[in-house]
């Protein structure tokens, strides 16, 4: 909304003498500068009229596991309440519709992105809060198929479009291809550097599109269950993809370090921004001991976000590289899920995901997550380096 003022007025101002003032405004850094504090302002200004809500509305006890010992660790968290990500979604998308260009294709996917992954945890959230206020009370949360279709839903309509943008933005793009570890990928006047590049078709654009949206927006959703530990997470992860999305969008610096250009894609940086900075908002309150936790409307979005710009980007593998940690914890629920049921009830861990292995091992939860953070950010700077690696 800002850029769109900017652009309105900038002749008058211009005439006027007085755009030398304002033009700072219409740098995109600085925008995402803004957008990042602005989130970050939002979370801590509404959080504690927002936590005493959603502490009246609470409903039910802490969440229950098959590991009695587990339960017993969890009993301090029963009147701790969920659904915090509102706070999250909500000052993401304020931040991103001041400052970010609402015309830019790749910002207003971005936001149905947002809005539909919040929407779909909203409503499993609260069925789960209020699950004993009903009769019976039988109804905990959205089945597992539900989400998954309406994960489906929005990944091949946001793959459909994101791959018609890539044409729309330039002619000759590299918003199709296949970026792959170490390989040279940038374009020239004259064409590709490389003329061995493959481009991917609409069809396997968009399964990438719902692969990605949907196995990191469950992912970030299994990790959220210590305090701080997918927000923390997020936060590091988020200050890599500001890094990725800014070279990306900046066809010199692209090159420079030779790989995919994706032209306007630039303003996805002030999507990161607020990301990092709603989150980073949102574990002020989170940090242990929690206040509040994001439940599914925060932790499914977040993860959708991330999803949808890696591959806008294309850069899924240094993205994948980046969320090792999240790529750990819901490998670890499904290999003990398999193996589970190939084995008629043996275990590969204590208790899936991982972090409740490490929990059950003897590790105490501040730890746990600390050292996981840690991981993060040695991961996210082993993800960045990879990208000079051509």
């Amino acid at each position: 909304m800002l850029d769109l003022i900017l652009n309105l007025l900038k002749d008058w101002l211009t005439a006027q003498d007085l755009y030398s003032y304002v033009q700072v405004l219409d740098q995109l850094p600085f925008r995402a500068f803004l957008a990042g504090a602005a989130a970050f302002a939002a979370v801590i200004g509404f959080g504690p009229r927002t936590i005493r809500w959603l502490k009246a509305k609470k409903i039910g006890d802490a969440a229950q596991f098959d590991v009695a010992a587990l339960n017993e660790a969890m009993a301090s968290k029963a009147n701790t309440p969920t659904m915090g990500g509102v706070l999250i979604a909500l000052s993401i998308l304020g931040a991103v519709v001041i400052f970010g260009d609402l015309q830019n294709r790749y910002i207003q996917l971005a936001l149905i992105v947002l809005l539909w992954h919040a929407v779909v945890g909203g409503v499993d959230d609260w069925l789960k809060l209020t699950a004993a206020s009903r009769p019976g009370g039988s109804r905990q949360g959205l089945y597992a198929w539900e989400k998954f279709v309406f994960q489906i839903g929005v990944g091949l309509l946001v793959g459909y479009f994101a791959y018609s943008a890539g044409f729309a933005a330039e002619e000759k793009s590299l918003a199709h291809v296949v970026n792959l570890p170490f390989q040279k990928t940038y374009m020239t006047a004259a064409g590709p550097v490389n003329p061995a590049l493959w481009y991917l078709p609409m069809w396997a654009y968009v399964v990438m599109m719902v692969l990605m949206m949907a196995g990191m927006s469950n992912a970030v959703n299994i990790t959220d269950g210590m305090d701080g530990l997918a927000s923390g997470v997020t936060t590091i992860v988020g200050i890599g993809l500001i890094v990725l999305a800014f070279i990306a969008g900046t066809r010199s610096d692209a090159q420079f370090l030779l790989i995919p250009y994706v032209a306007t894609a630039g303003e996805l940086t002030i999507l990161a921004a607020a990301m990092v900075g709603a989150v980073l908002g949102f574990l002020w309150f989170n940090c242990s001991p929690a206040s509040v936790f994001m439940g599914d409307t925060g932790s499914l979005c977040l993860g959708g976000l991330i999803g949808y710009i890696a591959v806008v980007l294309r850069q899924e593998i240094v993205v994948l590289i980046m969320c090792g940690v999240f790529v750990i914890e819901i490998a670890s629920v499904m290999l003990q899920v398999g193996y589970f049921k190939a084995t008629g009830g043996k275990r590969i861990f204590r208790c899936a995901p991982y972090h409740w292995h490490l929990r059950m091992g003897g590790l105490q939860e501040q730890k746990i997550v600390s050292r996981l953070w840690i991981l993060s950010i040695l991961l996210v700077g082993i993800a960045l380096a990879t990208i000079k690696l051509r």
